[in-house]
């Protein structure tokens, strides 16, 4: 690179999670990585993002200013464990993240699934705690549930109570529910502001309901999927009737297996509630638009980009806030398919996969960060390229003809010899 560095670029890295394989943390490192191997000069402005789902609080707890809580809660099957959580360095605002306890991540590989008992309890614990630390005003993401339970188990952590007719372990999703009585809930509620953040538009119930889309993806049967839907019905009706609301026609009361619909119920009780996109406050937290501003480059990405990226994921969102600054925008995805780089061409937004040879599933997981570091640096690589093109085409024009030696043409020319893109 020339003395003078006039071509030194700042290179805004903001992906979202590869899930299954790198948190949007690790991605963004891989990515980093590679580009400086072909471009070293380059300043690098890490900028992992999520929407709303797992790796919500790695993402924001990596701008700083943000200290990581533990507290004592139980997995989506009851199990204890300790959950982590984000304070604000002022101590008035948490980020909490319902796949830290209530996610099918918490689940072990090989163990059988169980949607019909699986509950959100260890998120309610984990709001309770946040109560107890004086917080009021709480952020909290909701993908990557491994429940179906309309939120009961979260709102039993804060003081609801079901009543049936047997002695099982509550909440369930109770099978013989008879009724739903809030009026030992925390009365702190009535001090809380919270955001709910949320990438999804279903309902509670039908076809595009909670159970039909999402539970058959946490293991449900046909007969699972039957069985949540006729609860989740009579749920809605207890509820509220308890809670002199309706919510389950809300657009997201269906995310997380209905978790969102349970919290709907009790905004009437709340100082503030509302869903709002996942991946745009992620940005709004992590402070993306004023980053963005001073950036001549942003590299964005997510595991799969596909026909679901129209639907709010991360880096369609991206492609768009590139868009609106003028700034130039790549995406790379662990797959991409027609569909998914059609979408983001829309946006003006180029995607290019990261796998560079063919490979099974397995494999390319197992060498995500690497295959990453490798697709960054091909990047790096091809930016540089344009760069000696877009400088080569100015010399000609402002000669009026060929430029002989230039460095395409294997002359040293002002930025060196053409061969350092190879």
């Amino acid at each position: 690179m020339s003395d003078n560095r006039r071509d030194r670029l700042r290179v805004l890295l903001a992906p979202d999670s590869f899930k299954g394989s790198l948190s949007s943390v690790d991605v963004a490192r891989a990515l980093a990585e590679g580009w400086a191997r072909a471009r070293p000069d380059d300043e690098l402005i890490p900028a992992p993002l999520a929407d709303g789902g797992e790796g919500t609080l790695a993402a924001i707890a990596e701008t700083g200013g943000w200290q990581w809580q533990e507290c004592v809660a139980h997995d989506p099957l009851g199990r204890p464990l300790m959950a982590r959580w984000l304070l604000s360095a002022d101590g008035k605002r948490a980020a909490v993240e319902l796949a830290e306890a209530s996610g099918l991540s918490r689940l072990p590989d090989g163990e059988p699934r169980s949607p019909l008992a699986a509950t959100t309890e260890g998120t309610g614990e984990i709001l309770m705690a946040v109560l107890d630390a004086g917080v009021r005003h709480i952020l909290m993401g909701v993908g990557g549930s491994a429940t179906t339970d309309g939120g009961s188990g979260l709102l039993h952590a804060l003081g609801a109570w079901y009543r049936g007719g047997s002695d099982g372990r509550l909440p369930g999703p109770i099978p013989d529910l008879a009724a739903v009585d809030l009026s030992a809930l925390d009365p702190r509620l009535g001090e809380l502001e919270m955001r709910i953040a949320c990438d999804v538009t279903n309902p509670l119930l039908g076809q595009q309901g909670a159970a039909a889309v999402y539970a058959p993806q946490k293991g449900a049967w046909p007969e699972d999927v039957a069985a949540l839907e006729e609860w989740l019905a009579h749920y809605a009706d207890l509820l509220e009737k308890a809670a002199g609301t309706r919510a389950r026609d809300v657009p997201g009361a269906g995310a997380a297996g209905g978790t969102s619909f349970g919290l709907l119920c009790l905004a009437p009780r709340m100082r503030s509630l509302e869903l709002v996109p996942g991946i745009e406050v992620v940005m709004q937290e992590t402070g993306f638009d004023d980053r963005i501003t001073t950036a001549d480059l942003v590299i964005t990405g997510e595991g799969r980009i596909d026909e679901q990226t129209a639907y709010g994921k991360t880096a369609l969102g991206v492609a768009r806030r590139a868009a609106a600054a003028k700034v130039p925008c790549l995406a790379v995805g662990g797959g991409v398919t027609p569909e998914g780089a059609a979408v983001l061409a829309a946006a003006g937004t180029l995607a290019v996969p990261v796998l560079d040879r063919p490979m099974t599933l397995e494999d390319a997981m197992s060498q995500a960060a690497p295959l990453t570091a490798l697709a960054g640096e091909r990047l790096a690589r091809l930016v540089e390229l344009g760069t000696v093109v877009g400088e080569r085409r100015s010399a000609r024009l402002a000669t009026g003809g060929a430029v002989a030696g230039g460095p395409i043409a294997g002359g040293t020319g002002a930025r060196g010899t053409g061969a350092r893109g190879a």
